[in-house]
């Protein structure tokens, strides 16, 4: 009984679990050397290498040497195939960053000996499959390429013929002035039996929202000015006064002329369509525009016409056919993002030469946002020199330094110094000056900069939504000058807008924690000791896979190898565990800091001196822009001004190294943007949406128009901005709220309104990719450090955020001005 109970009491360990990962020595100690016998022996020879001389297994190696290594010839090595048991080494997991996502896949098997221990793979039978398969995909890819280029080559010689056969437009304008009394009339020598026309006439007028705040008695009384079309019959030859021929007559478009002295005036331009269906068979007759006033003094104008313009569905449908080519472009790939914008921004050209609309060189000039592209154009020379100071690597690795290498403070860090920096400062160059910085950090600390810099660019946008300076469409809403009058200034913008988005900051962080829950996706390579480590465990479970339950000899061993498997394993659920918190090892941070800080030094401190001259300058005179009085220079002139002043301080004889740095495909995708949404705009397309929305809101009932008109300018805006550039949406937009705030009918308070659409077009550019100008610049440096990031990647992470800020929006605002009535 008692030795019953010792045999017990021995084999107890091993059914027990162990409490910690550490495990002792006594406690793998399941039997003593004396029980090792040379069946027991003969599964030891055959592990491998690395497993049979570990440690744990010691007796068995001692048990070798001392009875059995004198009569080595008695005890032949039975190892498959006849190898020795070292011949072979299993071949190390290598460590290959995927950026697809940012795992290293461990191999499910390898095909040949491990050690002498048999390791099965795929069978044999699939080699054939394999090696047809790459000839079946190279036909396909071969396909997809031919495809690709006849539609790419079509697509040129459409928009080349189309430019060969059509002229540019050609604008009519004429002067003229109308007496009281007087009726001016302007012969149009056209036959067609239907004749529609758009008529832009500029002058001493009312602004429409002037014009939408008057009430019908008001409009009566008004000064106005008439124009329609009339259709005589006969020819317009021979002394008959026009009174006195058969004519037809469209409608009337009156506008409100200004109740001051009519001469000297700034001129309002308007523009209206006037339609005249001919009632008769007979083709013959005479088009005439007629005018006149109701004034008590001659009234000067300047015409400008168009004959037969563009149908506005139609060209809506012609603008969203080129916005999906351009996402279907951008999205999938096919050709590279620069390029997609250069070709699709000339089809749209060819489309407006098609409807009569072809625009001259000059103009087309005009349509780029030069101050846009000077701003970055000099924040790129600026940044290209301070590289070579060495100043990013050291802000890099002091950020390291501040973290203690910890994994979310670091993210958090560089997204609230992105965030805050946004806010006074435009939020491209904000970008510009701290994408290099993340990049060093991450390639520094063996992160994959791409998840990284895609959260840093979200909290530039948001960041700049704060305040009027810091967003491209704050800037565009805070300088109208409705705005202005409506009591809108720099601190009561930026008082309204930043709480709302520190809420929206909150809700980012989290989201994003919630999206990188996972840090494998924040890395680059998986930490060198986890991968050491799985490559362990998965040599030890593959020798213990390798051994049958035949025997209790090999079954002495396996239990012997599972408990090894168990402490690897546990140890590895710890090193995971830590890495998820920090980035670098508790343990070696100090020596890796040291290495840092070594490698990593200010290699240029004039240089660097002069740069810290010239940034203080740029970003004193920004913040100049917050104050009216000293508002005299734009931020594109300021920045180019600092650029000027840093290359004339760095004194280089070749500026050729510098230029070379210049991310010229980025400023060539801005200037195809631009051209496209100026050419999506003269098609119809911010108009229509801006009137959809304006319908929308007309028609909802009076006690929850407030509510709707908040929600709908901040969905609608957030939603289309994160396709549209918003600078053109941003600009019609605001034209809408001021329309809807300034109508007596509705009214509507016009600052909640504001801030919706502040709201919308800024956080919206966080949905896509090029949803925003702060993206695009990203992207771009990102591709030249060598770190591409696909659209669809951006889209997977930017809209659902994108979607997170537009909810908390609408409760901030719902909150402010439906329920406080803050405004």
């Amino acid at each position: 009984m008692a030795k019953w109970f010792k045999r017990v009491k021995e084999w107890s360990g091993v059914s027990r679990k162990p409490e910690t990962p550490e495990l002792s020595r006594s406690q793998y100690s399941l039997v003593s050397t004396g029980e090792l016998t040379s069946e027991a022996l003969q599964v030891w020879l055959k592990l491998p290498k690395k497993i049979k001389y570990d440690p744990e297994l010691e007796q068995f190696q001692k048990r070798y040497e001392k009875e059995i290594a004198s009569k080595q010839e008695n005890i032949p090595l039975k190892v498959s195939n006849g190898a020795t048991p070292e011949s072979k080494r299993l071949p190390l997991v290598k460590s290959a960053p995927h950026l697809n996502n940012n795992r290293v896949e461990e191999i499910p098997y390898i095909d040949g000996n491990l050690d002498g221990v048999l390791v099965h793979g795929p069978g044999k039978d699939g080699g054939s499959e394999n090696e047809t398969t790459p000839k079946r995909q190279s036909k396909m890819a071969a396909a997809r390429h031919y495809v690709k280029m006849t539609l790419l080559l079509a697509c040129w010689v459409f928009f080349t013929l189309v430019f060969m056969m059509y002229n540019e437009r050609e604008d009519v304008t004429r002067g003229s002035a109308v007496s009281p009394g007087e009726t001016k009339s302007y012969i149009l020598n056209i036959s067609d039996p239907r004749l529609s026309m758009l008529v832009k006439l500029s002058g001493p007028f009312l602004t429409e929202q002037g014009e939408e705040k008057m009430n019908s008695s008001e409009r009566d009384d008004a000064r106005r000015m008439d124009v329609w079309l009339e259709k005589w019959g006969g020819d317009a030859q021979g002394p008959i006064e026009p009174e006195d021929r058969d004519k037809e007559v469209s409608n009337i478009w009156s506008i409100i002329l200004q109740d001051e002295d009519l001469d000297f005036t700034e001129g309002e331009s308007r523009s209206s369509v006037l339609v005249l269906h001919s009632n008769t068979t007979n083709q013959s007759g005479v088009y005439s525009l007629r005018i006149r006033t109701t004034a008590n003094q001659t009234a000067p104008f300047t015409l400008n016409y168009k004959i037969n313009p563009l149908d506005a569905s139609t060209g809506v449908l012609y603008a969203c056919i080129l916005l999906c080519g351009l996402y279907v472009l951008i999205i999938f790939e096919i050709i590279n993002r620069t390029m997609a914008a250069v070709l699709i921004s000339t089809t749209s050209l060819a489309v407006l030469s098609l409807v009569g609309e072809r625009p001259s060189l000059p103009e087309l000039v005009s349509w780029l946002d030069m101050e846009t592209l000077l701003l970055l154009f000099s924040m790129m020379i600026l940044v290209a020199i301070m590289a070579e100071t060495g100043m990013f690597d050291f802000l890099a690795v002091f950020t390291f330094e501040v973290t203690k290498g910890k994994l979310w403070p670091l993210i958090t860090l560089l997204c609230a110094i992105t965030a805050f920096l946004s806010t006074f400062l435009d939020n491209v160059t904000t970008v510009l000056l701290m994408t290099p910085v993340t990049i060093r950090l991450c390639e520094v600390m063996d992160m994959d900069p791409v998840p990284i810099l895609m959260s840093m660019v979200l909290f530039s946008n948001i960041g700049g939504t704060a305040t009027p300076v810091g967003d491209p469409p704050n800037v565009i809403i805070a300088s109208n000058k409705a705005v202005v009058q409506a009591g809108i200034n720099f601190t009561n913008f930026t008082l309204h807008m930043t709480l709302g988005i520190l809420l929206v900051c909150v809700q980012t962080y989290f989201q994003l924690r919630y999206i990188y829950r996972d840090t494998n996706k924040l890395r680059l390579n998986v930490p060198r000791d986890i991968q050491d480590l799985r490559h362990q465990i998965s040599i030890w479970r593959r020798a213990i896979e390798s051994l049958p339950h035949l025997s209790r000899d090999q079954q002495v061993v396996r239990e012997r190898l599972e408990r090894k498997m168990k402490k690897l394993t546990a140890q590895l659920e710890t090193m995971v565990k830590e890495s998820s918190k920090r980035v670098c090892p508790k343990e070696t941070f100090q020596t890796t800091l040291g290495q840092l800080k070594e490698k990593y030094k200010i290699r240029d401190k004039m240089l660097l001196l002069k740069s810290t001259i010239t940034i203080g300058f740029v970003v004193a005179v920004f913040f100049l822009h917050s104050i009216p009085e000293l508002n005299r220079v734009s931020l594109g002139w300021t920045a180019l001004l600092g650029a000027i002043l840093l290359l004339t301080l760095a004194d280089r004889e070749d500026l050729e190294p510098i230029l070379h740095r210049v991310e010229w495909s980025t400023l060539l995708f801005f200037a195809s943007l631009f051209v496209l949404m100026e050419a999506l705009s003269k098609l119809g397309l911010i108009a229509f949406i801006g009137g959809l929305t304006e319908s929308l809101i007309l028609s909802v009932n009076e006690s929850a128009r407030l509510a709707v008109a908040v929600l709908l300018l901040l969905w609608v805006s957030g939603v289309t901005s994160a396709f549209v550039d918003n600078i053109p949406l941003t600009t019609m937009m605001v034209r809408v709220v001021i329309a809807l705030g300034s109508n007596p009918t509705l009214n509507l308070p016009i600052a909640p309104l504001i801030w919706a659409l502040s709201f919308g077009a800024c956080l919206g550019g966080n949905g896509t990719l090029i949803g925003a100008s702060a993206n695009v610049v990203c992207a771009g440096v990102a591709e030249q450090h060598g770190y591409r990031f696909t659209f669809m990647q951006f889209f997977k992470i930017g809209f659902p955020v994108m979607i997170g800020h537009l909810i908390v929006a609408s409760g901030y605002l719902m909150l402010c001005h439906c329920v406080f009535t803050w405004h």
